[in-house]
């Protein structure tokens, strides 16, 4: 996959973030974002990384349910970053790092948990950020994948939706997936429709 493709992702949700935030889609990723948090626990004073994060919704949710919680934010667009910094209410408790997934700027064992929401589907090559997210894991720690599934038979869909296509994995393939990089599965669970919550740990 060249740079060209990276750069049209990122000229597409640079040009979508100022109106992120007010688009009827944001309000289904809401609803997302509360229903993921039922399912998240962590250890006192976690460290957690979303990757794909937009404007940082889900983690200033995480920072006020989880007080003592720090968090950071990655994102392929400059703009969704900056958008994030401007919302961020927290202070040093949330920081905001914009950069490509396949390559993550954090030494290893750096987290209790990441998230990914609606974003995975949007990665050419998911074993490759699935070897980064094992990397920067702790051990025990867990990966919490919320994105669009389809039945068990199909492995994955792609849809051609914004640059690229975008991929919907079976809860099959996401175990193979995650298996080939060293995260084991506990546990699947439907958020919204057809929106799965897939957990990992890294063992």
């Amino acid at each position: 996959m060249t740079d060209s493709f990276f750069q049209n992702k990122q000229w597409f949700f640079d040009r979508w973030a100022p109106f992120y935030d007010f688009l009827l889609t944001t309000v289904f990723y809401q609803a997302v974002h509360k229903r993921l948090l039922e399912f998240a626990e962590f250890p006192n004073s976690a460290n957690i990384l979303d990757i794909g994060c937009g404007t940082g919704r889900l983690l200033q949710r995480l920072a006020k349910q989880f007080p003592d919680l720090e968090g950071t934010g990655f994102d392929l667009s400059p703009q969704m970053i900056k958008e994030a910094k401007n919302k961020n209410i927290y202070g040093d408790r949330l920081q905001f790092l914009q950069g490509n997934v396949e390559a993550l700027p954090f030494p290893e064992s750096s987290f209790d948990a990441v998230f990914c929401t609606i974003s995975f589907l949007h990665y050419p090559h998911p074993e490759l950020v699935l070897a980064e997210i094992k990397r920067v894991l702790r051990p025990g720690g867990v990966f919490y994948l919320a994105d669009y599934t389809v039945n068990d038979w199909t492995e994955y869909r792609e849809v051609a939706v914004s640059p690229g296509k975008l991929r919907w994995y079976s809860r099959k393939k996401r175990e193979q997936l995650a298996n080939t990089a060293g995260l084991s599965c506990l546990s699947h669970h439907y958020l919204i429709g057809p929106v799965l919550l897939t957990k990992f740990v890294n063992y």
